[in-house]
C-alpha cells in the first residue's frame, strides 16, 4: 500500500489525493501496530512501522522507531539506510554520514531498492547527493599502490548507493562509477555503466566518449571510432581535449581509425557516384576538423579536411586547410597534387598538370581518388596536356621528368592505348624494362582487332626488343615474327635497325630448329619464313624451310 503508484490506487483515493495516501499509511501503521503486539522481535514490523510513521510526516516517531530496531540489530543495512535518510532529511549531516558509511562498509545493497522506494523522491537526491559528492573526495584524494585500488573500490561502494537513490536520474553518478571500474580493469562492467547512461541519454558525450575508451582498450576500435564520431558530431569541444590527452599508444590508433573511416566513405561515395548525407557530412567535418587541433603538424589530418570538402564542392572552403598541408618547406606530393586540382578549377591547365603529375608515381591511388573529383571534361584536358608535356620531355633527353606526366596522361585518359604507349617508350628509355611489357601488352590486347597493321606491327617490335633486353630470346623472335606477319616493310626496318641483320637471322634460324626438334610443325615453319623476310638469301633459313616442310608434309621426322 505505501509503494502503490497512483495508476493502481482507486478512483476515491485518487480523487482524495493526499488525504487519501495518509489514509493509506495510518491503515499500515495500526497494522504494523497490531503485528508488533503479536511479535516483539518481528523486525519487519518494526520497519514498517517506521515507513508508515515516514509518510504520515513524523520523523521523529519514525526515528525512534527505528533505533530500536538498531538496537536489536546494529549492523543490519536496511535499518542504517533508513536512519541515513532520516537524518540527512533532517539535517543532521554528520550522524548521517557515519551511517551511510556504515551501509556502504557492510557490502549488502539487495535491501536497498525496496527501502528506498519508500522516500519520496526529493529525500532520495539527498542521499544521491551526498553519496555522490563523498565519492568525488574519495577519488580526489589519488593515494598510489594499492591503497588507491581500495579508495576506488569504496567510491564504487558509494557510488552505487546514489545511483540506487536516484533511480532515473543517476546518469552522474553512472558516468563516474563506469570511470571506476575502468580504472579497476572491469572493463565490460564499465560498458555497461556507459550503456545505462546512453540508453537515458542517447546523447551524452561524455559517456560516448568514456565508452570510447574502454572499447579501445577491449580492442574493439571500430566500436571506438563509431563512439567518438557520434560523440564529435554533438560537441567537438569535449572530444578533442579528451582524445588529445591520451597516451601516444591509445591516441595514434584512435586518431587513425578515425582517419581511415573517413577515408572509406569519401572513396565508397565517389565510387558508387552518390551524394553525402547530413549525418555522414557532418561527421567527417567533425572529424577532420578534430584530427587537424589534436595535431596541427599532421599533413594527413589536412588533407582529410581538404578531401571533405572537395568531395562536397567547396573549393574555397578547401583552400585553407590546404595552405596549412603545403607551409612545410618540402610539401608532400599529395598536398601539391590537391593544388593542382584547385588550380584546374580556375582553369589553369599547365599549372594543374604540373602538380598532379608529381603524385602519378608516388601514389596512383590517391590520383585515382582525386580525378574522380573532375569532371570528364576537365580529365580530358589534363590528359592531353600531360602527354603534350611527356612528349616534349622524352623529345629533349629527360626520361625520368617525362614519367610522371605519362601515368597522369594513362591514369586521367582512362587507360586509352596512345597513353600507355608513351609510357611503355619512356619506361623502356628509363630500363624499366618490366613495367613497360606490361603496357605494351596491354596495348596489344586492346588493339587486337585494330586495322592499324603498321601501328601493332610497331608494338610487336617494341616488344620484341624489350624481351631480347631481357634475355628472352625465343619471346622477342616470336614477337619480331608477328610484327612481319603484320607489316613486313615496317618490321623490316625496325630489325634492321636493333638488333641487326645478323643476329636477327640466327634467331629465327634458332626458333626454327627448337620447334622443330620438338615436333611443334606449324611453329617450326614461322621461324625460317620470318626469317626470309628480312634476308632471302640466308642458306641455312632456306634448307631449314625445306626439311620442315617435308617433314610436315611426310608426317615424320628425317634423323
Amino acid at each position: 500500500m505505501l509503494l502503490r503508484p497512483p495508476c493502481c490506487r482507486s478512483r476515491a483515493a485518487e480523487m482524495d489525493g493526499p488525504v487519501a495516501q495518509e489514509g493509506d499509511a495510518h491503515g499500515v501503521y495500526q497494522l504494523a501496530t497490531m503485528l508488533m503486539e503479536l511479535d516483539v522481535e518481528d523486525e519487519n514490523s518494526q520497519l514498517l512501522a517506521a515507513d508508515a510513521l515516514y509518510r504520515l510526516g513524523r520523523l521523529d516517531d519514525a526515528h525512534k522507531s527505528l533505533l530500536v530496531a538498531l538496537s536489536r540489530r546494529p549492523q543490519a543495512t536496511p535499518v542504517l539506510a533508513r536512519l541515513a535518510l532520516l537524518q540527512l532529511r533532517r539535517g543532521f549531516s554528520y550522524d548521517a554520514n557515519q551511517l551511510v558509511k556504515k551501509v556502504v562498509h557492510s557490502g549488502d545493497t539487495a535491501c536497498l531498492q525496496p527501502t528506498l522506494d519508500v522516500f519520496r523522491h526529493e529525500d532520495r537526491l539527498l542521499l544521491q547527493s551526498h553519496c555522490h559528492t563523498r565519492a568525488l573526495s574519495i577519488l580526489r584524494a589519488k593515494p598510489s599502490g594499492v591503497d588507491r585500488e581500495a579508495h576506488t573500490r569504496e567510491a564504487i561502494a558509494y557510488l552505487s548507493l546514489a545511483i540506487f537513490a536516484a533511480g532515473t536520474e543517476a546518469s552522474e553518478s553512472l558516468l563516474v562509477r563506469a570511470r571506476c571500474y575502468g580504472l579497476l580493469g572491469q572493463k565490460k562492467t564499465a560498458v555497461f555503466d556507459f550503456n545505462s547512461v546512453l540508453r537515458a541519454r542517447p546523447g551524452n558525450v561524455q559517456a560516448l566518449c568514456g565508452r570510447a575508451l574502454v572499447y579501445l582498450a577491449l580492442d574493439q576500435l571500430q566500436d571506438a571510432v563509431d563512439d567518438v564520431i557520434s560523440a564529435l558530431r554533438l560537441d567537438p569541444g569535449t572530444v578533442v581535449p579528451e582524445i588529445r590527452s591520451l597516451r601516444p599508444e591509445a591516441r595514434v590508433p584512435l586518431t587513425q581509425g578515425l582517419h581511415s573511416r573517413c577515408r572509406a566513405l569519401l572513396s565508397q561515395t565517389l565510387d558508387m557516384g552518390v551524394s553525402l548525407g547530413d549525418e555522414d557530412t557532418q561527421g567527417l567535418l567533425a572529424v577532420g576538423q578534430a584530427l587537424t587541433r589534436i595535431d596541427a603538424t599532421q599533413p594527413s589530418w589536412h588533407l582529410l579536411l581538404v578531401d571533405t570538402l572537395l568531395v562536397l564542392g567547396s573549393y574555397e572552403e578547401a583552400s585553407a586547410p590546404l595552405q596549412e598541408a603545403l607551409c612545410s618547406t618540402r610539401p608532400p606530393e599529395a598536398a601539391r597534387a590537391r593544388r593542382g586540382l584547385l588550380q584546374l578549377k580556375k582553369g589553369a591547365v599547365p599549372a594543374a598538370v604540373q602538380d598532379l603529375q608529381c603524385l602519378a608515381e608516388a601514389d596512383a591511388q590517391d590520383l585515382r581518388f582525386l580525378l574522380q573529383l573532375l569532371a570528364a571534361s576537365e580529365r580530358h584536358s589534363v590528359a592531353q596536356a600531360a602527354a603534350q608535356e611527356a612528349s616534349t620531355l622524352l623529345d629533349t633527353g629527360h626520361p625520368r621528368w617525362a614519367l610522371g606526366y605519362c601515368s597522369l596522361a594513362v591514369l586521367a585518359g582512362g587507360g586509352r592505348t596512345c597513353h600507355l604507349r608513351l609510357r611503355a617508350a619512356c619506361l623502356a628509355e628509363l630500363r624499366e624494362v618490366d613495367r613497360a611489357l606490361q603496357d605494351l601488352d596491354h596495348v596489344i590486347r586492346e588493339g587486337a582487332g585494330d586495322g592499324d597493321l603498321a601501328r601493332r606491327a610497331e608494338d610487336f617490335s617494341s616488344r620484341g626488343r624489350l624481351l631480347l633486353s631481357l634475355g628472352d630470346e625465343e619471346g622477342a623472335t616470336r614477337a619480331f615474327a608477328q610484327a612481319l606477319e603484320l607489316s613486313p616493310a615496317l618490321a623490316q626496318s625496325r630489325l634492321w635497325a636493333q638488333p641487326g641483320q645478323a643476329p636477327r637471322a640466327s634467331m629465327f634460324l634458332r626458333l626454327g630448329q627448337c620447334c622443330l626438334e620438338e615436333q611443334r610443325y606449324g611453329e617450326a615453319l614461322t621461324g625460317p619464313q620470318s626469317g626470309l623476310l628480312v634476308n632471302p638469301h640466308h642458306g641455312r633459313l632456306r634448307r631449314l624451310k625445306a626439311r620442315t616442310q617435308r617433314e610436315t608434309a611426310s608426317g615424320c621426322r628425317l634423323l
